[in-house]
């Protein structure tokens, strides 16, 4: 598919040809919102998606001194899992209200009730196992890695070897989603990515850790590929009950952790306890419910290129928690990574070329 027609052309396929997947709101892919509303609310679940995952980095940080990577991991997926559990228990309570009133503002004979609870179709097993592995790397080895990364690396440091992944994302996208790789695109990804590389010079500490800039290169790696395969499986599950079964599935796998995490827990300080909790309920189970939701509705490609911005936000963060001033030239690479995302997702609307607008549905 192109990536007008990813945005688009899913959305348009009735609920009876495939099962609902909608985003943490419960609306099916056929159901749209005015535009208004709808632009806005996927320009509120990008910025807490940034705001959150930019947070996490430096929470991690906080934590890393008295929780090793894997004890880390297992406390942030398990929090987040019983976080994810009760936004997933709302979101069902919604739709089941939402289906209430379509079926009996339809009518007996109207066949509307078929979009409700009855109308879905079990989870394919296959799908079923997909979401399994997906959750497994993306929540699993995606945080074990950055966790391990950040043991050697700073938080700054780590955050930029994590944002290749949005280059990733574009390039697997493009190869096996059918988006392409528009020229805007590709140009503010380059763009932002020179950003990246100025906040990397400027912020560094010299010393090269290669165990620790391998690692961040894997997590970046599952990232890109996580993210890619959450938008191919996001057209045979709702983002809601994909994002905790994924949690979910992640936290089985880093059981072996538990008894590391127990010790670690008997004896850490309340500040590390409290950014492992926060890890759990922010970064996790609030920004991977708007990441869905905003990856539901545009194409992977530009939705990842905007967490671009997560860097400078890092920086910025790092500036405030930590008494951290940024040099001048963090500055000048945040304001590049921001322009190069405005490149990638803006796209000028009409022939006139007088109106610009964020399109989130495609180029």
């Amino acid at each position: 598919m192109t990536e007008a027609t990813t945005g688009g052309a899913d959305r348009a396929r009735p609920d009876s040809a495939t099962p609902d997947r909608g985003g943490p709101d419960g609306l099916p892919d056929g159901t749209r919102r005015p535009a208004t509303t709808g632009g806005w609310l996927l320009w509120a679940a990008i910025g807490v998606t940034v705001l959150l995952w930019a947070s996490a980095f430096v929470a991690i940080r906080a934590a890393a001194h008295d929780f090793g990577p894997g004890a880390l991991t297992l406390g942030r997926v398990a929090v987040g899992s019983v976080a994810l559990a009760a936004i997933h228990v709302a979101v069902l309570g919604r739709r089941r209200r939402r289906d209430a009133v379509v079926s009996g503002g339809a009518g007996a004979g109207s066949g509307a009730g078929s979009v409700g609870g009855s109308g879905r179709r079990r989870l394919p097993g296959r799908v079923l196992a997909a979401v399994v592995v997906w959750g497994v790397a993306w929540f699993g080895v995606y945080n074990i890695a950055l966790n391990a990364a950040e043991q050697d690396v700073d938080a700054g440091t780590a955050s930029l070897l994590v944002n290749l992944a949005p280059m990733i994302v574009a390039v697997l996208a493009g190869l096996f989603l059918g988006e392409g790789f528009p020229r805007r695109l590709i140009a503010g990804m380059l763009v932002a990515l020179s950003g990246v590389g100025v906040i990397a010079v400027s912020t560094s500490t010299g010393r090269f850790d290669l165990v620790g800039v391998v690692l961040g290169v894997v997590a970046a790696v599952v990232y890109g590929s996580s993210a890619t395969v959450q938008k191919s499986l996001l057209r045979r599950i709702d983002s809601s009950t994909m994002t905790v079964l994924g949690c979910l599935a992640g936290t089985v796998a880093c059981l072996p952790f538990a008894p590391e995490l127990i010790r670690a827990l008997a004896v850490a300080p309340a500040s590390s306890v409290v950014a492992v909790l926060y890890l759990g309920v922010f970064p996790t189970a609030i920004a991977f419910t708007t990441w869905g939701y905003a990856l539901s509705r545009a194409s992977a490609g530009r939705t990842a290129a905007s967490t671009y911005a997560v860097p400078p936000v890092v920086v910025l963060l790092s500036w405030v928690v930590l008494q951290e001033t940024p040099p001048a030239a963090a500055l000048l690479g945040g304001a590049l990574a921001l322009a190069g995302v405005a490149v990638a997702t803006w796209k000028r609307r009409g022939r006139s070329g007088r109106r610009w607008r964020l399109r989130w549905w495609g180029a």
